[in-house]
C-alpha cells in the first residue's frame, strides 16, 4: 500500500467513526428513526473502511510459494463481506421503520440533528472529490469505490434531513419513511457490491473496451503481424490475460522471443493488468 493510500483509508476510517459517533448520540437524544439509520449507515462505512485497508494492504503483497499470483483476491473478499453486512444492516433498518409506522413512533424536532445532517453532507462530499483524485492518483479500485460510496452517502443523509425536517412541519411520521427508503438504498448499495465483487472472485471476462485495448497495445509492437484468441479474466480485482501473437515464420527463436517480451511488458502496464502470456505463433 502506497503512503497516500493509506492515509486515504485512514482517514476514511476516523472520518466514518466521527460521523457514527455524532449521528448516533445525537439520534439517540432527538429519537429520529431516520438519524439513526444514517449512523447505521456510517456505522458501516467504518467496517468497510477498516476491511478496505486491510484487503489493499494484504493484496499489495508479493507473491510467495503459497499464493505465485500475489493476494489480489483479498479485496473483492473483503468487499464480498461488507455486501453481506450491507443486506443485515439494511433489512433491520427497514424493519426498524415499519415498526415506527405501525407504532405511530413521533419526536421532538432538533436543529442539532439537521446540523449534524448538513455537516455530513459537506464532509462526505469533500471525500468524494478527495477519494476520487486518490483513486486516480494510485489507481486503486478499492478507493475508487469509496469515493462513489461517499458521493451515494450524501444523497443518503439528504434523505435523513427530510426526515428529521419533517416534525417541523407537522409530517412526524415522514421520519419513519426515510429510514425505510435509507434502509433500501442500503440494500441496493450491497446488492451492487456483492454481485462485482462475485464476479470478481468467479473470474468474469472484462468488458469489451479493455479486450479492445489490449489488442491495440499488442498490434503496436512492431514485429507483431496479427493477434487472436485473447482470454482474460478477473483474478481479484486484477487481469490476468492470454494472448496468441503472429510472428514472421523467418524470425529466430530469440527474435521472435523478444517481440513476446515487448507485448507482455506493454499489456502489463495497463492499470488493470497484473500479468500476461504471450503465446508466439509463426505466421505463414
Amino acid at each position: 500500500m502506497t503512503n497516500l493510500g493509506r492515509r486515504a483509508t485512514l482517514f476514511s476510517i476516523l472520518a466514518n467513526s466521527v460521523l457514527f459517533c455524532l449521528k448516533f448520540t445525537v439520534g439517540m437524544i432527538s429519537g429520529s428513526l431516520a438519524l439513526l439509520s444514517d449512523a447505521m449507515n456510517s456505522f458501516s462505512d467504518t467496517v468497510y473502511s477498516i476491511a478496505i485497508y486491510i484487503a489493499v494492504k494484504l493484496s499489495g503483497q508479493k507473491a510467495d510459494a503459497d499464493h505465485p499470483f500475489g493476494h489480489h483476491r483479498a479485496e473483492p473478499i473483503a468487499g464480498l463481506l461488507i455486501a453481506m453486512l450491507a443486506g443485515i444492516l439494511g433489512a433491520e433498518i427497514i424493519k426498524t421503520g415499519i415498526m415506527g409506522i405501525v407504532e405511530g413512533a413521533t419526536y421532538s424536532f432538533s436543529l442539532l440533528a439537521v446540523a449534524v445532517l448538513a455537516f455530513t453532507m459537506g464532509l462526505k462530499s469533500f471525500m468524494w472529490l478527495y477519494f476520487r483524485t486518490v483513486a486516480k492518483t494510485i489507481r486503486s479500485p478499492a478507493i475508487a469505490a469509496t469515493s462513489i460510496d461517499c458521493r451515494n452517502d450524501v444523497l443518503v443523509s439528504f434523505i435523513a434531513m427530510l426526515g428529521v425536517s419533517s416534525s417541523f412541519f407537522n409530517l412526524p411520521s415522514f421520519d419513519s419513511y426515510a429510514a425505510i427508503a435509507i434502509g433500501l438504498f442500503i440494500l441496493h448499495s450491497g446488492y451492487k457490491i456483492g454481485i462485482e465483487n462475485i464476479d470478481y472472485l468467479m473470474g468474469k471476462t472484462p468488458n469489451k473496451e479493455v479486450l479492445d485495448e489490449i489488442t491495440k497495445k499488442t498490434l503496436a509492437i512492431p514485429g507483431v503481424k496479427g493477434v487472436h484468441d485473447i482470454k482474460a479474466h478477473y483474478v481479484g480485482n486484477f487481469i490476468h490475460v492470454q494472448i496468441h501473437i503472429e510472428v514472421s515464420k523467418d524470425l529466430k527463436a530469440t527474435e521472435a522471443h523478444d517481440i513476446g517480451d515487448l507485448v507482455q511488458k506493454a499489456v502489463e502496464r495497463m492499470p488493470s493488468v497484473d500479468r500476461a502470456f504471450v503465446h508466439i505463433d509463426p505466421k505463414r
